[in-house]
């Protein structure tokens, strides 16, 4: 896709990724985008101003207090002179910053300063990705707006593995054009969309739940919104933050998720990803159970839980135009998504292998196949926001 004649100002920050900016100069000016650099003074530890001033071909800033930077191209004027503000890398920091309003450097003062959208890619240890200060700050930046591309799992730079890598460069581009020529065929449509876990309560403190992340359903809703529709998104308990523009009610248990879904009604489609408990205990009760020295387990009286899919899908006049639903199975993948879709009665089912050796439950990554009417439809292993574009695309034209 071609960026010619878009410009970016891209936010350069101090941590060991920064290196990764320099490529995604390099495909921002292949594509014809115009790029400026701000660096942190953190960044120049691992990525030289002459390095960025070379792939830009425009001057790098970094200094808030520097007469001739102030005075040839003032931080109001860098701030809102872009189309897009990039924050590539984004570290803890600089989120930080980001959320709560401080401007303490040039690159926060820019980011305090635009009135342009932002778009961030986190990169750093996974511990810090995963701090409750960095959720937080996370959830913040979400609600105001601030787009997200990443982070990635995998090893990082101190040989500890999970979520916390920078997106590789094309990732980025792609995130980039998105929200620079972002089409929008969904425009005045309504989707629904479960995502997550659903906890059943044992007792006041103990639940049964399952491994769920929620990723691939928030990517899902993410995706539809850039599509211009407008999305209710039904969460169980999930600790990635709600997608930007989206309406999002969180609910606990099956019984709750069901009763928004129907609440939600009615919408152009529907997109089961939400992983519901398919039982829960009987008559649950209101003290904590006790165990007995010596003695035996207590006995759980198991009953089903509402069946959220099946009730959508034969919702009558309110039934969604497309009614879209998830198989996570460990064996006969196809077979079992064919026969659920069928029991079910909806349009579409979306398989994918679950088992542990795929590493896909709670995972980046998905290897899906569209089961429909039509046939089986796989779609090749891919990264979990790419799943999401391709499903709201799908989706997209379904409703035309």
């Amino acid at each position: 896709m071609s960026l010619s004649g878009r410009r970016v100002l891209l936010i350069v920050a101090g941590g060991i990724a920064a290196y990764k900016s320099l490529e995604l100069v390099r495909l921002l000016r292949k594509s014809g985008c115009g790029v400026t650099a701000v660096m942190t003074e953190a960044a120049g530890q691992f990525v030289t101003p002459l390095s960025l001033q070379s792939l830009t071909e425009n001057k790098v800033y970094s200094d808030l207090f520097s007469l001739t930077d102030e005075s040839e191209m003032g931080h109001i004027q860098l701030s809102r002179a872009a189309d897009l503000v990039v924050v590539a890398p984004a570290t803890a920091n600089i989120l930080a910053k980001l959320a709560h309003g401080l401007a303490d450097d040039l690159a926060s003062t820019v980011l305090l300063a635009t009135d342009k959208p932002v778009l961030v890619a986190p990169a750093m240890n996974v511990r810090m990705w995963q701090h409750p200060a960095t959720v937080q700050n996370m959830a913040t930046l979400a609600a105001r707006g601030v787009a997200v591309v990443g982070p990635d799992d995998g090893v990082m730079a101190c040989h500890e593995f999970g979520p916390g890598r920078l997106a590789e460069p094309p990732a980025i581009l792609a995130a980039i054009e998105a929200m620079l020529s972002p089409p929008r065929p969904l425009a005045g449509r309504h989707v629904l969309v479960t995502s997550g876990p659903t906890h059943e309560p044992i007792d006041p403190v103990r639940y049964i739940a399952n491994r769920s992340s929620g990723k691939q359903g928030h990517a899902i809703a993410a995706a539809l919104v850039a599509l211009g529709a407008r999305v209710t998104l039904v969460s169980g308990p999930v600790t990635v933050p709600d997608p930007a523009g989206v309406t999002v009610v969180h609910v606990e248990t099956a019984a709750e998720m069901l009763a928004a879904c129907e609440s939600a009604l009615p919408a152009d489609a529907g997109v089961f990803a939400a992983a519901v408990a398919d039982w829960r205990v009987d008559n649950a009760g209101g003290q904590k159970l006790k165990k007995t020295p010596g003695g035996p387990p207590p006995a759980l009286a198991l009953v089903p839980n509402p069946d959220i899919l099946a009730s959508i899908a034969a919702a009558g006049p309110r039934r969604p135009r497309l009614v879209v639903g998830f198989a996570a199975e460990t064996h006969d993948v196809l077979r079992h998504a064919t026969e659920k879709r069928l029991r079910k009665g909806c349009d579409w089912i979306i398989a994918n292998d679950v088992s542990p050796a795929t590493g896909i439950m709670g995972g980046s990554e998905n290897e899906v196949a569209l089961v429909s009417a039509s046939g089986v439809e796989p779609w090749p292993r891919m990264g979990k926001d790419d799943v999401a574009r391709r499903l709201a695309a799908r989706i997209a034209e379904a409703l035309v």
